[in-house]
């Protein structure tokens, strides 16, 4: 029942194109319904007395067939713009739903899974909602129709055909059996190529630099040919189904064929009357090798929506509304008895107790997963404590909305994060509105105006994909300029300097003490000479905070 409150809720935006398009299926049907009837008074006019109303009856013939045509044009292109729209929504949802989810989310999964449902299975279940799902009741119509008009024929010969029904669907469900696990299977496949394409190419200088790119793509191609061999396994369930239908189907007219000589030796039955009974039994195999098509899509349908709604159902972050607005700060910080860990890891973080002060800058040192990282996740609440509490200024975080919160913090991370896009459009990419000099003023801040301005086109200029046309240095000073802009009270130097040559980190030294002055300052470094920014310096190591004094 889930899955069908799902799928109705998925189709209710759209339930009156749907309606019509299901509309224009039942008049195909009607239509269809009609050729073995018109049928049967055409070979009546051939073999008998009404040669007369021969042209009249083409002619019908031919106006059902156009009307045929006609209603399929009609009901296709109607559908086919809704399976569009419904599967632009079901993207459009999941993505805003995966942007939503806590970053833990993430770093539990690769990012190729998330990638295939966006592509992979939202137009599977698109697909069955426009098409599959509204063929059901035409098809259903159809055979329907079609077993009635043969009884009107003879009741006998539709009681056999009739019975041969139940076979179809024994075929159906042993075919079918297959044909779901595969579908879960293929997905994986799919996710997992897709996974191993983007890692590949994100990493690609290290690929190339240690000369593995042979190794790499055999890979890649072994993760194709898994999703080929799989495809191939499932078209081979699919293929199955119409072919043996149609036999069992041929077989059935043959047999009434049979049974039909004696009846029409006795009289029972007349010649036109086969003919339509035969037309109607050809119309009756159409939806019942339909309805076998439709068992191995709702099949298929059902592992992607299943992997659909599990995703749907990962709780997000609080909404952007919820929690009172964080009024501007001034700065002051407190860990109180913080505690955290990773799933599957030993604690980051035991029971750690921090102040700063308005407008203090504080450094943190330590080993490689000590936790400083965390602390600064901590306090954006990109993860949530497992105990103790963080305030800023007084006031617990967790009560305040996360928009007020992280837009009163400005990180820069060693990891720069940068999109393919201008300078321009990077450094104000938390506040698109801003003006060029205050842009401008925001790059000489962090030391990069000088540089941009030398680009082929300054500002203009385009960075490439994560920031790759620029140097390390480079990225990280418009790291440190898409901070600034921002302009806010708190701010993360996350190994801000790690790219800096030692004069660049000399220089940048010399001008941060102005530029650091009237904010606070968490500084996450390794390296000697940045710790001459600090006010003081701490250690983290084993969980637990200490003074490095």
């Amino acid at each position: 029942m889930a899955e069908v409150a799902a799928l109705l809720a998925f189709a209710t935006p759209y339930r009156r194109a749907l309606a019509a398009g299901a509309l224009l299926m039942l008049c195909e049907s009607g239509a269809a319904l009609a050729v073995p009837w018109l049928g049967g008074r055409l070979a009546a006019a051939f073999l008998q007395d009404g040669r007369a109303n021969l042209p009249a009856l083409l002619w019908a013939m031919l106006g059902l067939f156009a009307a045929q045509a006609l209603l399929k044009f009609a009901s296709t292109h109607c559908l086919g713009g809704v399976a569009e729209q419904i599967v632009a929504d079901l993207k459009i949802r999941l993505y805003d739903h995966l942007q939503a989810l806590p970053l833990a989310f993430f770093n539990q999964r690769r990012q190729g899974e998330a990638l295939a449902l966006l592509t992979h299975d939202t137009s599977i279940v698109s697909g069955y909602i426009s098409g599959t799902a509204l063929a059901i009741v035409p098809l259903l119509f159809t055979a329907a129709g079609a077993l009635l008009l043969m009884f009107r024929a003879d009741p006998f010969l539709a009681l056999l055909a009739a019975l041969l029904v139940p076979l179809f669907y024994l075929l159906i469900k042993i075919l079918g059996r297959r044909i779901r696990p595969l579908s879960r299977q293929l997905q994986e496949a799919h996710a997992e190529a897709i996974a191993v394409a983007q890692e590949n190419l994100g990493l690609l200088p290290a690929i190339k630099s240690f000369t593995q790119e042979p190794w790499e793509s055999l890979r890649y191609r072994r993760q194709v040919e898994c999703v080929v061999r799989l495809s191939a396994e499932e078209r081979r369930a699919y293929a199955a189904l119409e072919p043996l239908t149609q036999f069992i189907a041929a077989a059935a007219i043959v047999l009434v064929l049979w049974l039909a000589h004696g009846e029409l030796g006795g009289g029972a039955l007349t010649v036109p009357g086969l003919v339509g009974f035969l037309l109607y039994g050809q119309l009756l195999a159409r939806p019942v090798a339909g309805l076998a098509d439709v068992y191995g899509q709702t099949q298929q349908m059902r592992g992607s929506l299943a992997r659909l709604l599990e995703i749907l159902a990962e709780p997000p972050e609080p909404p952007r509304h919820v929690g009172r607005t964080l009024p501007k700060v001034r700065g002051n910080i407190e860990f109180r008895n913080v505690s955290f860990a990773y799933p599957g890891r030993p604690p980051a973080l035991r029971g750690v107790d921090l102040r700063v002060a308005a407008s203090e800058t504080v450094a943190l040192t330590g080993p490689n997963g000590a936790g400083k990282s965390t602390l600064a996740h901590l306090l954006m609440r990109l993860v949530e404590p497992d105990q103790g509490s963080v305030l800023i200024d007084g006031v617990d975080i967790t009560t305040v909305s996360l928009p007020s919160l992280r837009g009163q913090i400005g990180v820069v991370a060693q990891h720069v994060l940068l999109f393919n896009a201008t300078v321009r459009e990077n450094i104000a990419y938390g506040r698109p509105e801003s003006t060029q000099g205050q842009i401008e003023a925001a790059a000489k801040g962090a030391r990069a105006h000088d540089f941009i301005v030398r680009l082929p086109q300054g500002y203009d200029t385009l960075i490439g994909e994560r920031g790759v046309r620029l140097s390390g240095g480079q990225q990280q000073r418009l790291a440190l300029a898409r901070a600034l802009l921002k302009d806010p009270p708190i701010l993360i130097l996350d190994e801000a300097t790690a790219m800096f040559d030692p004069a660049g980190e000399r220089d940048f030294i010399a001008e941060c003490h102005e530029l650091l002055r009237a904010r606070t300052v968490i500084l996450i470094t390794h390296r000697p000479a940045s710790l001459a920014l600090a006010d003081r310096v701490l250690r983290l190591e084993h969980g637990r905070l200490w003074s490095a004094a």
